[in-house]
């Protein structure tokens, strides 16, 4: 079965408050299989003007990527990202 992936783009604008939403999703993150693949703001950036920090979380199956991220766990470090950045987030499942 091939492995999920989470990837988001995130934009923070208030870093105090992400510090909040961060120590919450690690744990989630951790409790649901989801292995840090890369996280940065460094992304060298060839293409587009997307902005921020670079996460790649990988999971076991897509399907395991979903069910991390419909959690109460992790919607309730949603809540607190949504009020201190921007974010683009998708759930890919990976090639064979």
């Amino acid at each position: 079965m091939p492995k999920g992936y989470l990837v988001a783009n995130i934009r923070v604008t208030d870093a105090e408050k992400f510090q909040a939403f961060a120590g919450m999703a690690a744990p989630a993150i951790k409790k649901y299989g989801g292995k840090v693949l890369a996280r940065g703001p460094l992304a060298d950036r060839h293409e587009g003007k997307l902005t921020g920090t670079v996460m790649m979380i990988e999971f076991e199956s897509k399907q395991a990527a979903e069910t991390f991220y419909f959690s109460d766990e992790y919607q309730a470090a949603k809540a607190v990202r949504e009020t201190c950045s921007d974010t683009d987030l998708m759930i890919i499942e990976g090639a064979e």
